[in-house]
């Protein structure tokens, strides 16, 4: 029998499918048929689905597992107080992370493997590229288990300061403290790259740039041609779109 929480999590992702970035726009295709709590868990191969197709079965067996996973990883405690996650949801995490990961680390070219299984009908390397860089907190090249999580969690059940961070933090991407519209431009056709071209209606080929001409008309306050942390913070917390759309992460998982 699913909790409430449960059901009221199912409810949210299906809400999710109506949008794709919260923040740049919203390239129009087709909704996906996949909510992202499944995306999420997709990436974690634990949790990938065997020959059952029910959403149900799924359930149940994520409750299984849940129930009867007991290893504990070195500096969990720690975790716990790092990340908004339960011990149990941790060490489901860390063991379905170890299963496909035994290095306890995944390299880029894993990560941009994975990724592109979400958009098969795109080139979605790029985007996975940026967003291997925003997870990549230690600069080295890999995400461990302990970077996974802490984005994980600041995506997922951060508070909305936490989730404008992170965001700035994947747009801006030399981390200069500032997002040009050289980055936003690059951010914005990686992301048309991985809709691919068979979206309905049909995008015109100026999209992109339409896209980065809304954000920075928005966004720069000051019109220097860069958008600062503090622009990008006080223009999304006055927005009510994207404060909705920041919402639509909570509880996901």
């Amino acid at each position: 029998m699913k909790s409430r929480s449960q059901e009221q999590s199912l409810s949210d992702s299906r809400e999710l499918d109506r949008s794709y970035d919260p923040l740049t726009g919203n390239p129009p295709s087709k909704p996906n048929k996949k909510t992202i709590k499944q995306r999420f868990l997709k990436l974690i191969p634990c949790y990938r689905s065997g020959s059952s197709s029910s959403s149900e079965q799924r359930s149940l067996t994520d409750e299984a597992k849940l129930s009867t996973v007991c290893y504990r990883p070195e500096g969990l405690d720690q975790l716990v107080q790092q990340t908004n996650f339960s011990k149990k949801e941790l060490q489901v995490l860390y063991r379905g992370f170890k299963n496909e990961c035994p290095t306890g680390v995944v390299n880029e070219e894993t990560f941009k493997s994975i990724y592109s299984q979400f958009f098969p009908q795109g080139d979605s390397s790029m985007y996975a590229h940026f967003l291997f860089d925003a997870f990549d907190t230690n600069n080295n090249g890999s995400v461990s288990f302990e970077d996974f999580v802490v984005s994980l969690s600041i995506i997922l059940r951060g508070s909305i300061t936490d989730k404008l961070n992170w965001a700035f933090n994947l747009y801006d991407l030399n981390k200069d403290g500032c997002i040009t519209r050289e980055e936003m431009t690059d951010i914005m056709h990686s992301i048309y790259d991985m809709m691919g071209k068979y979206t309905y209606p049909n995008m015109q080929d100026s999209a992109p740039k339409d896209h980065v001409d809304n954000f920075f008309q928005k966004m720069d306050r000051n019109n220097d041609g860069v958008v600062t942390m503090e622009e990008f913070l006080e223009t999304c917390q006055k927005d009510e779109n994207i404060m909705q759309s920041m919402h639509m992460f909570d509880n996901v998982i």
